[in-house]
């Protein structure tokens, strides 16, 4: 290909939103790619149509080979979300933006939307979303057939989320056009076009939480307390995994889900997986999820079975092993991407031990901290401490230079 192809943007209304030399450029051009509905607005073009359909590597390797004029149709900005980006990462092209799905919504909303956090759920799964928008002021979402205006709703509300009125814009810029404020009650058995955007605004302030959430907020066994990763030892396992906001994270007896919960407030981004043999502390895990607003996925099983069917982690937390540790470190160094860490608690000496040499078989330093905690307890009017028991918190990591 030696011709600079052209990206146009187009709107909803067809040509009447395009400046008079893009519509220029379109009929002077041999080829005409886009979208079915974006080529149905030019039915009076001689030139040669293509339809985008399935996969864009085999759209490049045509488009490649091509000599003629080229113009390509996206929809809104060709940049925003969209077709562009793709192509001018793998061609040489010009890209003609028109106004993005969310520019005209925040406009039909008479609201800036520099300060808006945007996400995508077009094509994606909407797992993960409560934890990646909890507690932002304005959100917008892209969306799709799958994860609708209703879908989304629906999906927040079994998280508790009701601080929330949703703008739902439907066929921005088209004849039928529909712009509407609802509750997210009222979203739940709505229907819409599937053209829409979502854009939610906060209404009112919910409890926030962050890192070292108090052990009593968790629900968790009762009188039979302690399955619990305590808030102190938590906070010290958590920052030697050294999370980021995108990080894949495995929690391998996740019990209460105390340590998933709060990696998932770190990488309110990334990806939690968690493994819980228990009956009655998967129940309460689930419970916890919806207390702090957390999407993770969470299944029942003793590792390493299960893992499997989980990506490849950037940290692994290790609360109990239930007597396979050495079958489950394996795997877990096996799995582990290379710069990432594993974290594993260990209350014996015996688990210590063992723990140690086994990251050693398989070519990992080892760094171990003994946590000795004590906390202070009103006695009459005066104080004295409660001391937790010593936990050893082993750091493994793979050697430098591998």
């Amino acid at each position: 290909m030696t011709k600079k192809m052209k990206v146009i943007g187009i709107g909803d209304d067809g040509k009447q939103s395009l400046l008079p030399v893009y519509e220029k450029w379109i009929y002077e051009s041999d080829l005409l790619v886009g979208g079915e509905r974006q080529l149905s607005f030019f039915k009076d073009f001689t030139g040669e149509k293509k339809v985008i359909k399935g996969g864009l590597s085999s759209l490049v390797s045509d488009l490649e080979k091509e000599n003629r004029k080229i113009v390509v149709l996206a929809s809104g900005d060709p940049l925003f979300y969209g077709i562009g980006s793709y192509l001018a990462k793998k061609l040489d092209v010009e890209v003609y933006p028109y106004l993005s799905s969310l520019q005209q919504a925040f406009a039909r909303m008479n609201e800036s939307w520099q300060d808006a956090y945007i996400t995508s759920l077009h094509g994606r799964s909407i797992k993960g979303l409560v934890q990646k928008i909890n507690g932002k002021e304005k959100i917008a979402l892209l969306t799709d057939e799958e994860n609708s205006p209703s879908q989304i709703a629906r999906y927040l509300r079994s998280f508790g989320v009701s601080e929330y009125k949703a703008f739902v814009a439907e066929n921005l810029g088209g004849e039928q056009e529909r712009c509407a404020f609802y509750s997210l009650e009222e979203l739940e058995n709505m229907e819409f076009s599937p053209l829409n955007v979502v854009i939610l605004k906060k209404t009112s302030e919910v409890k926030s939480w962050t890192i070292g959430i108090d052990d009593e907020e968790f629900h968790q066994r009762k009188p039979e307390k302690g399955l619990l990763t305590k808030k102190e030892i938590r906070t010290l396992s958590l920052s030697e995994l050294k999370l980021s906001k995108n990080s894949v994270m495995w929690d391998i007896g996740t019990c209460t889900g105390s340590v998933a919960i709060e990696a998932c407030l770190i990488a309110n981004e990334g990806q939690v997986f968690a493994i819980e043999k228990n009956d009655h502390d998967l129940e309460n895990c689930r419970l916890n999820m919806q207390k702090f607003r957390t999407d993770f996925t969470v299944v029942q099983g003793k590792a390493p079975e299960h893992l499997e069917a989980f990506p490849n982690p950037d940290a692994i937390f290790i609360g109990g092993t239930a007597g396979g540790m050495e079958e489950i470190l394996k795997v877990c160094c096996s799995r582990l991407n290379k710069g990432g860490r594993i974290v594993l608690n260990a209350v014996t000496i015996e688990n210590l031990y063992q723990a140690v040499e086994c990251f050693k078989q398989n070519g990992f330093q080892v760094t171990i901290t003994l946590s000795q905690i004590s906390r202070s307890k009103p006695i009459l009017n005066l104080t004295r401490f409660d001391a937790l028991n010593p936990i050893y918190i082993i750091t493994a990591q793979h050697k430098e230079g591998e």
